[in-house]
């Protein structure tokens, strides 16, 4: 069987914001863009979504299939019902380069008091080493996610995340009541490049995201509709990163890791690395209701979603997306 394949870049993003803007709806021009993982993300099921798709497979681009069953495993379990509940979120996992899901290398003295990739193979243990094959799972890979319409119609990826974005959006979709299931048989390789970007950057990102995640739970109000997330439900990753000791983990993980930058006589990565922590108790913090946020954000994502599901809508758009619009 044939598989239709199309390419969607930032001219066909422009006529779709242009259509909108012509017909008065310039305000959901705002969830349509293609910078931010987040971003991006939302545009993998907004695209899904026109198509007329029932599921989207989120699959990123430094990823090798090696299980040729991988897109039967991805929509067995995907729409149906499960012990009474019903699956509309299924998170595959990664292979390392060697194979194994374990995050395994060496590490260095910041990264063991930051503990990230200690709670990482913790969780991974617990849901990916263990049966039954689809479990609830607190943690989910942004390169393999399989998500329903009945989600991602509702749910939209926070844009004020600029990295974990795919933790983030499956706190986002607990909040409004799904549940996101790990299988794990539903694996794919990652084979990610070498990191771009410096140790006390890669550092930062994560404060930030978790400092904003742990503001987003904290500030919950009790909303129709809605569920409130405790720290419990994501242990032991992220859950680990959204507690009360974050900001002593944090500064002593900065420490060291600028003793580290000034042993190599590195003295602009020592100073971006102590910057870290006034970052973490200044700007990482949000100066507005993350959990506001996101209701808001939500709520529009549910608009848009209504509104280009007009037939009319529908059909103007996704001549753009297959090329037969100009």
């Amino acid at each position: 069987m044939g598989v239709k394949i199309l390419s969607f870049g930032s001219s066909h993003l422009k006529q779709i914001n242009n259509l909108l803007v012509n017909n008065g709806n310039r305000d959901y021009t705002g969830l349509l863009k293609l910078r931010g993982y987040s971003d991006v993300r939302n545009m993998c099921m907004f695209l899904p979504h026109i198509l007329d798709s029932e599921v989207a497979v989120l699959i990123d681009d430094d990823e090798v299939f090696e299980d040729p069953e991988f897109m039967s495993k991805a929509k067995e379990f995907i729409g149906k019902e499960i012990d009474g509940r019903t699956v509309n979120a299924v998170a595959g996992y990664y292979l390392q380069p060697d194979g194994d899901f374990h995050i395994r290398k060496p590490l260095r003295p910041w990264e063991m008091v930051w503990g990230q990739y200690a709670a990482m193979n913790e969780a991974f243990d617990k849901f990916i080493g263990s049966e039954p094959r689809l479990k609830e799972v607190p943690f989910v890979f942004g390169g393999n996610m399989i998500i329903h319409r009945n989600l991602f119609t509702v749910v939209p990826f926070d844009s004020n995340i600029t990295r974990g974005e795919d933790i983030d959006f499956l706190i986002n979709a607990k909040m409004f009541g799904f549940t996101f299931f790990l299988d794990n048989r539903l694996s794919i390789k990652h084979l990610p490049p070498p990191k771009a970007y410096p140790s006390w950057l890669q550092l930062r990102q994560d404060i930030h995201r978790f400092i904003y995640e742990k503001a987003k739970i904290d500030n919950q109000k009790q909303v129709k509709y809605m569920k409130r997330v405790h720290i419990e439900d994501l242990e032991p990753y992220p859950g680990y990163f959204l507690k009360d000791d974050l900001e002593e983990r944090t500064e002593r993980s900065c420490k060291l890791l600028a003793e580290e930058y000034s042993n190599r006589g590195d003295k602009e990565g020592a100073a971006q690395a102590l910057n870290n922590i006034a970052f973490a108790r200044a700007e990482a913090v949000p100066k507005y209701d993350p959990f506001r946020q996101i209701c808001q954000m939500q709520h529009r994502w549910k608009e848009l979603m209504r509104y280009t599901a007009k037939p009319e809508v529908r059909l103007r758009i996704k001549e753009i997306i297959e090329g037969k619009q100009q």
